[in-house]
């Protein structure tokens, strides 16, 4: 299946929105980040304009610097499995992707959580699979500091081996469940992984059915050296940050052309770079929805947002913030992809630091429109048009009024276009995207396919 003239969307499931200063809007519920009826109605947005995912983000614990937690709305939200869980029952087509991260977790645990997922959901599953980039995360599992970029993604190629070979532990057809007879499973069917690597043990095999998708879509996002690699390698959806076309149509074209040398079609591996609409009737009112969430945003957030995105090198609190960014900040251990497109947009637009800083609260590097529906569906098409997406992750900057203004406003000029369906095609999230269902390993190596 080829990507037939239509894009594919994604719904970023921040409670709030995108924007830093989201959380004061009128319209977003104060408990949002815990309130399930909230999020089942986000969710049930979505869906009902033929979304093909939503997508949760995550990270294991609190990262924002100490100055900044007291205003920033991001440290009370739900666990993504957990409430992807509960998603499954309040929806019935939508894909549900959750995040969690191959440095904290073990391949056992994730292979049979996003299994079960998968089942709840009747095949809408997926993962997206990140290394933890924060040494707040690396503090709650007993480690003075993160391992090393590589050597994380080191493990996390392994770790979704580890996660493939557990989903196929079992055949399609090895359930039987026969009462009359007493069989409730052909153990011929059953395989047992007994992996050893450099990174892990795991003898198998997993104690749940094979998912329905076979595998739950794989989802990635990294954008350094590493992180291109293993997205070409694993991924089938990348979730990118690129707000200029040429550097979209770069990395695309990369990224393609490294899957094919694994042996992969392109309309296996999809592109979807993070668009923030702010929409408006005429450009001027989408312009005051921008500068209304700026007001909200406090100078502390403001400074703990960007210090965070910028791979936590600098210490912008003892820094003039009307001078210039410098070419080069010192090299990171956390995002170096995201810190690397901060720095070089300052530079090209000639930013001072205060500048920056409002870049990142707005968008944190992201594509941002601001305009009218005609103008958002401008871009998105000629970036879609271009070949620099295959789709687009949405992030309002608000939620659900700017998730509303995208889906009554935006949507429906897209469809004008040909550009977005007004329909799911498929039961899965798989088929959905496209993709075809892995054949299980076991099988494939004994001929029975």
């Amino acid at each position: 299946m080829g990507r037939n003239n239509e894009m594919k969307l994604g719904l970023y499931l921040a409670w709030a929105g995108y924007h830093e200063g989201a959380w004061r809007d009128p319209s977003a519920p104060a408990n949002g980040g815990v309130n399930i009826d909230h999020y089942a109605h986000l969710a049930e947005l979505a869906e009902g304009a033929a979304f093909h995912f939503v997508f949760l983000a995550d990270h294991q614990g609190v990262i924002d610097h100490p100055t900044t937690i007291a205003r920033a709305a991001r440290n009370d939200g739900l666990e993504p499995i957990t409430l992807l869980s509960a998603l499954s029952s309040r929806t019935r087509n939508i894909g549900l992707v959750g995040t969690a991260t191959t440095t904290y977790y073990q391949p056992y645990h994730l292979a049979r959580m996003f299994a079960s997922l998968d089942h709840l959901s009747q095949g809408r599953a997926a993962w997206n699979i990140v290394t933890s980039a924060m040494n707040s995360e690396a503090h709650n599992f007993g480690d003075k500091e993160l391992p090393d970029h590589e050597s994380r993604y080191a493990r996390a190629k392994e770790f979704v081996e580890v996660v493939k070979g557990l989903w196929d532990t079992w055949e399609d057809d090895a359930f039987i469940r026969d009462k009359e007879s007493g069989v409730y499973a052909d153990t011929a069917k059953l395989h047992v992984l007994n992996h050893h690597g450099n990174h892990f043990s795991v003898k198998g095999p997993l104690n749940i059915a094979r998912p329905p998708q076979g595998h739950p879509v794989l989802v990635q996002a990294g954008a350094s050296a590493a992180g291109v690699a293993f997205a070409a390698e694993v991924a089938e959806v990348v979730f990118t940050a690129e707000p200029r076309l040429e550097n979209g149509k770069q990395y695309y074209a990369t990224l393609k052309g490294k899957a094919r040398a694994f042996g992969r079609a392109d309309d296996q591996v999809l592109v979807m770079p993070g668009i923030v609409p702010i929409v408006g009737r005429t450009k001027h009112e989408a312009s005051e929805k921008l500068q209304r969430l700026q007001s909200y945003t406090h100078i502390d957030v403001l400074i703990g947002a960007a210090e965070l995105w910028l791979g936590s090198v600098t210490d912008l609190r003892s820094i003039d913030l009307d001078s210039f960014v410098p070419d080069t900040l010192p090299q990171t251990n956390s995002i170096q992809s995201r810190q690397k497109l901060l720095v070089d947009l300052a530079v090209r637009q000639k930013f001072t630091w205060r500048q920056l800083i409002h870049l990142v609260s707005d968008s944190r590097g992201h594509l941002l429109v601001v305009g009218t529906p005609e103008e958002i569906a401008n871009v998105m098409v000629d970036t879609f048009d271009q070949h620099a997406a295959d789709g687009f992750n949405v992030l309002p900057a608000t939620i659900p009024g700017g998730l509303k203004d995208f889906i009554e406003l935006v949507v429906p000029e897209l469809r004008r276009r040909g550009k977005f369906r007004s329909r799911y095609s498929g039961q899965t999230l798989r088929e959905n995207l496209g993709f075809k269902r892995p054949v299980n390993r076991f099988t494939r190596a004994s001929g029975r396919q």
